[in-house]
């Protein structure tokens, strides 16, 4: 089974306006038919409320559409965050592109 993966890395701040950018861009990789979107945070300096809602929306549309959502190198502000508000459980991150590509396309193959 050959799945497709798109790969979004962001960057600066995730907030409101780039959280609505976050939407548009989720929508397209929908468009497109892609399977897996991993979400690269690597660049992500903070994210505040408005992002975080971002996120979960992000996740809401992969779900409703069968598609997986997964998230990788995220800096430990982002980290804490994800614990505080029990993202974490949400939310399966990988330490970065490398460790997604041998835990999750390892096993599609």
């Amino acid at each position: 089974m050959n799945l497709s993966v798109t790969v979004l890395e962001i960057s600066g701040i995730l907030d409101g306006i780039r959280g609505n950018e976050l939407r548009r861009e989720v929508n397209e990789v929908l468009a497109k038919g892609a399977d897996i979107l991993l979400l690269d945070l690597k660049e992500v300096k903070f994210i505040d409320s408005s992002g975080l809602g971002a996120l979960v929306s992000a996740m809401q549309m992969m779900r409703n559409a069968n598609r997986k959502l997964f998230v990788c190198s995220i800096s430990d502000q982002v980290k804490m965050l994800f614990e505080l508000t029990k993202m974490d459980r949400i939310f399966q991150t990988f330490a970065d592109q490398d460790e997604f590509n041998r835990q999750v396309l390892a096993m599609q193959t």
